[in-house]
């Protein structure tokens, strides 16, 4: 078992924080860009997510 802490980590295109590696990415790891449903919907409106 792995602890959080040492799981790939990737920086969010969209809003610029970093996100953890999820099991549910497994397979597709190198195709995630967005940490979100939230930050992949707004990448085409052109704004910035406000946080």
């Amino acid at each position: 078992m792995r602890r959080k802490g040492d799981l790939p980590q990737k920086i969010c295109v969209v809003c610029g924080r970093p996100f953890a590696w999820r099991k549910k990415w497994e397979k597709v790891w190198a195709e995630v860009r967005y940490c979100s449903d939230r930050c992949r919907r707004a990448r085409s409106s052109g704004a910035g997510v406000d946080w």
